[in-house]
């Protein structure tokens, strides 16, 4: 008899020991998902995966070998991999192998299918859940700085779904974007990160000039060497916050501003998007990329990774936004009806919501005043 039907009402009560029977059963599965997940972190970030992409058998040590790490730490991570059915073993010759059908989703060269990369927010997240079950009680938020390596896998992140298609999808959603980016525009990107979408575009663009503001400090000094070390002298950055930036952005300035899964976690995020409104020269166009989602929870139950997107949205985005003062908190999961309404208040006449094929995660609005 399992836990859940030992402690149960009886059917009577209009208790199902079926249905309970179920869910301890899919309990079960998110522990042991939960688990993977950190050990598929674990096999990313170490090259583990990777030094197996070729399919062939290896002992433990072979694949220690290949990878340049310990065999005693491998040899643990294989028994984690072989248990959730990553890896395949053979117990006659103690040998594992990573299938080619799970390498195409677990290797770098996967890549924009490298589901890996994701698995690294699990860790990221667990090391702050004492802060956030503080901030439960509070209504206080954990700031940016409490984070080690959010910026550094959120790069990761939209290396694989925003770089490869920045070009060929994602600027000709504006019209004669590109015509223009190559004859000479300002262009403002807010809440920078690590400014690799900028720095794409200053290298492809030498006639335009490209400018990012973020808060990090951390983040804006590895974008700051990162255009220094490509010879990009059309590229700047700023540590800046955006909670006041409709007060002190440069007025008609821009002729194209930008911000990738930025907008949710600002401490105003209103005042941030009103300053795009003012700083955008007339004619100017701001193209805003940001999770896919409705604003209502009921509508979002098919969402292929819904669960995931709420748990980053608590333990970072929406608790990063409360930390500043006066933080909204609007969450990652703000969804596309909250967006329009805040790029419409903020004085955008036109807002046109995109889906990219290739992008379940995010949508791209093109809006113009």
């Amino acid at each position: 008899m399992s836990a859940a039907e030992s402690l149960a009402p009886s059917e009577e009560d209009g208790f199902s020991a079926a249905k309970a029977a179920a869910f301890e059963e899919r309990l079960v599965g998110v522990l042991n998902g939960g688990a993977t997940c950190l050990m598929v972190s674990v096999g990313h970030r170490t090259g583990l995966f990777d030094a197996m992409a070729d399919g062939v058998a290896g002992t433990s040590a072979d694949i220690a070998g290949r990878a340049g790490l310990n065999e005693r730490y491998v040899r643990e991570w294989l028994g984690a991999m072989v248990a959730s059915g990553f890896v395949a073993c053979d117990g006659a010759t103690g040998t594992f192998r990573l299938p080619p059908e799970h390498a195409a989703c677990l290797i770098r060269d996967a890549a924009p299918n490298n589901l890996a990369v994701f698995a690294q927010y699990i860790g990221e997240l667990g090391s702050v859940e004492s802060d956030i079950v503080a901030c439960f009680r509070s209504g206080s938020g954990v700031s940016y700085e409490r984070f080690n390596r959010f910026h550094e896998i959120m790069a990761e992140d939209s290396g694989q779904s925003v770089l490869p298609a920045l070009r060929e999808h994602i600027l000709p959603l504006v019209p004669g974007l590109i015509e223009r980016l190559e004859a000479g525009i300002r262009v403002l990107d807010l809440g920078c990160g690590q400014g690799r979408a900028l720095a794409q575009m200053a290298a492809w663009f030498p006639n335009s000039t490209f400018t990012g503001y973020d808060l990090s400090a951390e983040a804006i000094a590895w974008a700051t060497a990162n255009a220094e070390e490509m010879g990009l002298g059309n590229l700047t950055f700023q540590v800046r916050d955006l909670s006041t930036f409709d007060q002190d952005c440069e007025e008609a300035a821009f002729d194209f501003a930008t911000t990738f899964d930025a907008v949710h976690d600002q401490g105003n995020p209103r005042a941030m998007v009103r300053g795009i409104r003012r700083t955008l020269k007339p004619g100017g166009v701001y193209l805003a990329q940001d999770i896919n989602g409705s604003s209502h929870v009921h509508e979002n139950l098919d969402h292929p990774i819904g669960p995931l997107l709420y748990t980053v949205s608590c333990m970072h985005c929406m608790t990063v936004s409360l930390a500043q003062e006066g933080g909204e908190g609007l969450g990652a999961m703000w969804g596309r009806q909250k967006a329009v309404e805040i790029f419409s208040e903020a004085g955008f006449g036109s807002v046109e919501v995109n889906e990219l094929e290739h992008d379940v995660q995010n949508c791209y609005y093109v809006c113009r005043p």
